[in-house]
């Protein structure tokens, strides 16, 4: 079982109902309901600090850490975990909601209330990314029981070693002078539909490769933006040399080590539907695994969240709004000014601009923001020739021959 080191050594363990309160008390009252799926709340908390509690991926049996006698006690103690996880993530601003929210499980006595959502328990998804979302816990969940947690490490550790995806864009920039390109592989997106009819994943990473592109991105949902694993593994046995980015809605540990398995070198955490905690922890088994971690912002509370937490070298800022889908690339401008630019300059991140950007001009005006790489899909993808496409986007050939 991999866990995080505990917040204090000398934590003690208190059972889940006084470690719930503790929560309550540092949160307060919330508006709105989110579950954290494949994390389940490891309750040695810190006797200083109450509201600091770490957490366990991939745990398989609540009801020996919980000390649940019954069936029916579990899924209390499971419902409990959950409302107070939700409350955490609320407080950090995130609005997207991991599950339909759920009334509480029958013989549940407890003092805390269903949240709702104007007045009315919201049942169904209030914007695409919360629907993708919710989708995914559910994918997840099926996925594991064909590919087991022990079996995907097991295949880890007969992998091939990853390719250097923050190295590759850093070489990139400073050979070329320009931000290093993430040219995406992407059949289509639930906005704009399908992008290209006759799509041959390989041939469009090979082409991406031969027009400069430093790294790719490979899109694995398969119901929204008709992608697939069987796209990034068959990229990666092609003999495509540039790094790959699995570009997944991660929702779970599990996530991580597929993606590994399947040949990526980095996968994307989208801050928008995961904490803090979950955040830091992907993080870990990421670098452990061998995989860059691109962490995604797109508003000033996402960016001030993740420049809290250590270990990330990636941000990425993207310029379509997840929740509307609409696009505007002053956002990567606005999130790089002031105390939040100073920030990322004294890190030394690499920030990758994403989305909106489909001329010279706009590649100019994203760099002179201050970003160092650029992720692009849908103005070179569509493109009959998607290498030319790329010299296109930047006003030159930026390949090597």
């Amino acid at each position: 079982m991999d866990a995080l080191v505990p917040v204090q050594s000398a934590g003690q363990r208190l059972p889940v109902r006084l470690v719930s309160a503790s929560l309550h008390r540092c949160i307060g009252s919330v508006s709105i309901r989110r579950s954290v799926s494949g994390f389940a709340m490891d309750t040695r908390i810190s006797s200083r600090a109450p509201s600091q509690f770490t957490i366990r991926s991939q745990q398989s049996d609540l009801k020996e850490s919980l000390g649940v006698a019954s069936s029916s006690d579990l899924r209390i103690k499971e419902w409990e975990v959950d409302m107070y996880q939700n409350e955490l993530a609320i407080s950090q601003g995130i609005r997207i909601r991991r599950k339909p929210p759920s009334k509480a499980p029958l013989g549940y006595s407890g003092p805390f209330e269903l949240r709702l959502l104007n007045g009315q328990v919201a049942d169904s998804p209030s914007n695409i990314l919360e629907e993708i979302t919710w989708f995914k816990d559910q994918e997840v969940s099926r996925m594991k029981e064909l590919n087991p947690i022990e079996a995907l490490k097991k295949a880890v550790e007969n992998a091939p070693p990853t390719r250097d995806f923050v190295g590759a864009l850093r070489t990139a920039h400073q050979r070329t002078g320009f931000p290093g390109l993430i040219a995406e592989v992407k059949k289509a997106s639930p906005s704009r539909g399908i992008f290209k009819e006759n799509f041959d994943p390989v041939e469009i990473a090979q082409a991406y490769e031969r027009g400069g592109a430093a790294c790719l991105s490979v899109l694995t949902d398969q119901k929204y933006f008709k992608g697939g694993f069987e796209n990034l593994e068959a990229i990666r046995s092609a003999g495509v040399k540039c790094p790959l980015l699995c570009k997944e809605f991660v929702v779970d540990p599990w996530q991580i080590y597929y993606a590994r398995t399947k040949g990526a070198d980095a996968v994307l955490l989208i801050a928008a539907i995961l904490t803090d905690l979950e955040i830091t922890y992907l993080l870990k088994l990421s670098k452990k695994l061998g995989l860059a971690a691109l962490v995604e912002v797109h508003d000033e509370r996402e960016m001030g969240r993740v420049l809290g937490i250590e270990g990330i070298e990636l941000v990425g800022i993207n310029n379509r709004s997840l929740e509307t889908f609409k696009v505007d690339i002053s956002n990567t401008k606005k999130l790089l000014e002031g105390e939040h630019g100073r920030q990322i300059r004294e890190k030394d991140m690499i920030v990758v601009g994403e989305s909106g950007l489909f001329t010279p001009d706009d590649i100019a005006y994203v760099q002179a923001a201050g970003v160092k790489a650029v992720l692009v899909g849908e103005s070179i993808v569509k493109q009959n020739d998607p290498e030319k496409g790329i010299a296109g986007l930047f006003g030159k050939n930026i390949s090597q021959t």
